[in-house]
């Protein structure tokens, strides 16, 4: 009789389990929670690959122990597989430190990542911003020109923070810039190099007002959305503001702050990048923030919140929680 009971109980906890859509002893998660993953990181990169959502993000660390990049997978923005060591010093030998600020495309059935290092503070430092290639967007990546690809001051810019953005007519440029300096320039074919745009200029500053760092782009309804970060990024009032253009070289002009902090939820929040899921027609906001009981520059966490439009296309101010996005699979 006791074994019967046991059965019986057995099997109504596998039917219940059933009912819920998961198996049993599994516990599925409704949202991600922000973080969304464990461990300390920073200026995340979001993107989709083929049937994954893919953040690529900082190791937030001192600078001398911030020499490799992390990478994180999802089917559904709510289960993350982690990705040790996609890239190192190692394979990037004049990377001393400070490798930071990943930023991805795929081209020609390679993964190309880009990536600032050493935190160069004159022309007479040598670093800046290198690129590595992959077959998979886990890696491994190995230096793609053995040197960086951009690795001077030009109108005032230090070479970090960059972005590569694919155009609606198929060319790729670069945007970054640290010290309230924007630069845009164009990648050649194969992003082994700098070449000159249309008007001749090799870099072109499109600095909006307020800027400091952390560049992002992407086009809506043929309209150019520029985003970027303010204020210090070991602070509390680290934030993100926007502009719109009808062109990739601007101008850009603020139209206002969409992310910041929340005395009720974390500080420091900024550098960002968007996810749009155009199957569901949903865009993510990938950032940084500091929790509220920490205080350290190097103790900031990857999050994901949506992000909506108003009907004249504007940014709503996103809002940041704990609870973070609901599961959105891509099969």
């Amino acid at each position: 009789m006791k074994n019967y009971y046991l059965l019986l109980i057995s099997s109504l906890f596998i039917i219940q389990a059933c009912s819920q859509n998961k198996q049993p002893g599994q516990n599925v998660k409704e949202t991600a929670g922000n973080p969304i993953f464990e461990g300390r990181y920073a200026d995340p990169e979001g993107i989709i690959f083929d049937d994954k959502y893919w953040v690529y993000p900082t190791y937030s660390a001192l600078y001398e122990d911030q020499v490799f990049m992390d990478a994180f997978s999802s089917p559904d923005l709510v289960n993350w597989t982690k990705h040790e060591r996609i890239i190192d010093t190692a394979s990037v030998k004049w990377i001393k430190r400070a490798m930071w600020a990943p930023a991805i495309v795929k081209k020609d059935s390679k993964y190309f990542l880009f990536f600032a290092g050493n935190d160069i503070q004159n022309d007479d430092e040598y670093g800046g911003i290198g690129v590595a290639v992959a077959d998979k967007p886990e890696g491994p990546f190995k230096d793609h020109i053995g040197k960086p690809l951009i690795e001077k001051f030009y109108n005032g810019a230090q070479p970090i923070d960059q972005f590569v953005f694919k155009d609606k007519d198929g060319s790729y440029y670069i945007y970054y810039g640290g010290w309230r300096h924007c630069n845009v320039a164009k990648l050649n074919d194969d992003f082994t190099a700098i070449v000159p745009l249309e008007d001749g200029t090799m870099f072109k500053e499109v600095t909006p007002d307020k800027y400091v760092e952390g560049p992002f782009m992407f086009i809506k309804d043929g309209k150019y959305y520029f985003l970027w970060s303010e204020g210090g990024w070991g602070g509390p009032d680290y934030k993100v503001a926007y502009a719109i253009s009808d062109s990739p070289f601007g101008p850009f002009e603020r139209i206002g702050t969409i992310l910041e902090q929340d005395p009720n939820i974390a500080t420091g929040a900024g550098h960002n990048s968007i996810i749009h899921e155009p199957k569901s027609d949903k865009w993510y906001m990938v950032y940084h923030r500091r929790p509220l009981t920490e205080k350290h520059r190097d103790d900031r966490e990857t999050c994901i919140d949506e992000m909506f439009f108003d009907e004249n296309g504007h940014i709503k101010p996103v809002k940041m929680t704990n609870e973070g996005v609901k599961s959105n699979p891509l099969k």
